[in-house]
């Protein structure tokens, strides 16, 4: 039951974490993009470059531990859902990038041809440049979002009974540490390796509508 409580924990943390890592990502993304050259927005892409900065340059276990005990002070504070958004501005930042390097490969012509065709910067943004900037993207945003669940294992210092947390009190519990520790990797791997079979999947997806 602990093996259980901890990989639904841990599935519950890293589905809270993508969601999150995935909006912010993209919205830094554009608003960085998208504000380039514009000097009345200047300060807003200022701000996202120091996010990017900041969370890059710090570690997540730090980075957990601020979260936890600068904002969420209560104690009737549920801890996987800060978990959860630290893991996921933690994973905005990279995919910020990710998806920034998506944008730039993206001709400059197809920009100017949304907009020759009447669509506005947002419009020409969503419905032609980031489609096509997604799609180059997809095997770095995948193996971001793998190491992303294999980075929660950190979140039981803030008392997550995580799938690592769990195996952690089962080898207090049988004075046998190792074999728990191994059941836990064998779980994350399964988690990774069922994560990379759906990546491949919408890969081939995507392969064959480029083909049609």
């Amino acid at each position: 039951m602990f093996y259980l409580q901890g990989l639904g924990n841990t599935l519950l943390i890293s589905l809270i974490a993508l969601l999150i890592g995935a909006f912010l990502g993209i919205l830094v993304a554009v608003i960085r993009f998208s504000t380039a050259g514009i000097n009345g927005l200047s300060w807003l892409k200022s701000l996202c470059n120091l996010y990017v900065t900041v969370i890059r340059g710090t570690p997540v276990l730090v980075q957990l531990l601020i979260i936890s005990n600068l904002v969420f002070t209560a104690r009737d504070t549920n801890e996987i859902i800060v978990a959860g958004i630290c893991f996921g501005i933690n994973s905005g930042a990279y995919v910020a990038e990710i998806v920034r390097a998506g944008i730039e490969s993206i001709e400059k012509g197809q920009y100017e041809a949304g907009r020759s065709l009447g669509l506005n910067g947002n419009q020409t943004m969503f419905t032609i440049i980031m489609p096509q900037a997604i799609k180059n993207i997809l095997p770095a945003l995948g193996n971001e979002f793998i190491v992303l669940i294999k980075e929660t294992s950190v979140a039981s210092i803030i008392a997550v009974t995580d799938l690592s947390k769990a195996a952690q009190y089962i080898g207090s519990r049988t004075y046998d540490v190792l074999p728990p520790l191994m059941i836990a990797a064998a779980c994350y791997l399964i988690m990774v390796l069922g994560f990379t079979k759906l990546l491949h999947f919408i890969e081939r997806r995507m392969a064959q509508g480029d083909r049609n």
